[in-house]
């Protein structure tokens, strides 16, 4: 294999590592269920696409020619993550979970406590 696709599929797996870790760190460490939902949704996201392209890469590489199992992964979890992050934000202000204090602003909850209670 050429170094240089070797170089490239290493990027792009530490690259991959480092945004999973930190949407999982996300994860864990911020305050409330929608900023939570943030970390996941975005970082995760990113990481596995590059995972799954270092995956591609280095298929298509040793088997001579393109990959698509790992490229229709990279679409599904592209179109169905940002959806699953809506539904649990919506489910989420359906039943008025608390947000936390520090994570908006005054002019916005404002606008919060008059949606959330009419």
């Amino acid at each position: 294999m050429e170094f240089w696709i070797e170089l490239l599929i290493s990027v792009l797996i530490v690259a991959g590592a480092v945004f999973v870790f930190v949407g999982s760190l996300g994860l864990v460490k911020l305050p409330d269920f929608y900023t939570r939902l943030h970390g996941p949704t975005k970082a995760t996201t990113l990481g596995m696409g590059c995972l799954l392209v270092a995956s591609m890469t280095l298929v298509t590489n040793q088997n001579g020619f393109l990959s698509l199992h790992e490229l229709l992964i990279t679409l599904f979890l592209l179109i169905t993550a940002p959806v699953t992050a809506h539904m649990l934000a919506k489910t989420a202000l359906h039943h008025k979970l608390d947000i936390a204090e520090k994570t908006h602003d005054k002019a916005l909850s404002k606008q919060a406590r008059k949606r959330l209670n009419p």
